[in-house]
């Protein structure tokens, strides 16, 4: 495991260290998930029982709990608490759901998801992040996942259909090949670029075979999607 997200076994410091994290952690279910209007009971418990701590690098641990994303290194960032709630709750996930997360950076989403879902998958473009997943995500407990390194642009047809699909970049569109992967009633939640410094994330929802409906979630900022069905690299 990479050292940016080390220290998993706790010593005595580290337990008391825990503590703080999960006072901290109860805080930011009441007062920035809650307090928006998120009201899945699942979901604020898997909130309040995953450690966001670990999927941020070691020397911004202190701010797990802000209001806020954080990077995570190779122009990523872990996404804002609340905004992880939102787009969690729009897909409505059961024990029964398979879903699918585009972008799974230091892998908090899956985890969280992974509480709620019956089956995560997770692509993440960057090699390195991807590598350290599975074991990070089995520490915790987290064994109804499959990750995989590569272009998630164009979701993962070999597993297709799924119940959701979340996207945790920012898209210059919808792309079709995503909309062709859900399953009848499924959702895709993604951030889509409409215009400069303009980024709304979308769900929407298939209610045919070639009907969907969407519906505005609100303003959001994520990093851009790179890959075949997204933006193209920087350079």
């Amino acid at each position: 495991m990479s050292g940016r997200f080390s220290g998993m076994k706790r010593s005595k410091a580290g337990a008391r260290s825990e503590k703080l994290f999960a006072s901290e952690r109860q805080k930011m279910v009441r007062r920035q998930l809650k307090a928006r209007g998120i009201r899945d009971k699942a979901l604020l418990r898997a909130m309040k029982a995953v450690p966001r701590e670990l999927f941020v690098p070691e020397n911004l641990r202190e701010f797990s709990y802000d209001d806020s994303p954080l990077p995570i290194g190779e122009a990523q960032t872990i996404s804002q608490p609340y905004v992880v709630a939102l787009m969690v709750e729009a897909a409505g996930l059961t024990s029964n759901s398979r879903v699918l997360e585009i972008g799974a950076g230091s892998g908090y989403c899956v985890a969280i998801m992974s509480h709620l879902a019956g089956r995560v998958y997770a692509i993440e473009r960057d090699e390195a992040l991807a590598e350290e997943l599975p074991s990070r995500l089995a520490e915790l407990g987290c064994t109804n996942i499959e990750i995989r390194a590569g272009d998630g642009s164009a979701g993962w047809v070999e597993e297709a259909p799924f119940d959701a699909i979340i996207v945790s970049a920012v898209a210059p569109h919808i792309a079709q090949p995503l909309l062709s992967q859900l399953a009848p009633d499924g959702r895709l939640i993604v951030p889509v670029a409409r215009g400069t410094d303009n980024q709304r994330l979308m769900k929407v929802t298939r209610r045919g075979e070639d009907d969907f409906s969407e519906e505005d979630l609100g303003g959001v900022h994520f990093v851009p999607l790179i890959g075949e069905e997204a933006f193209a690299p920087a350079g």
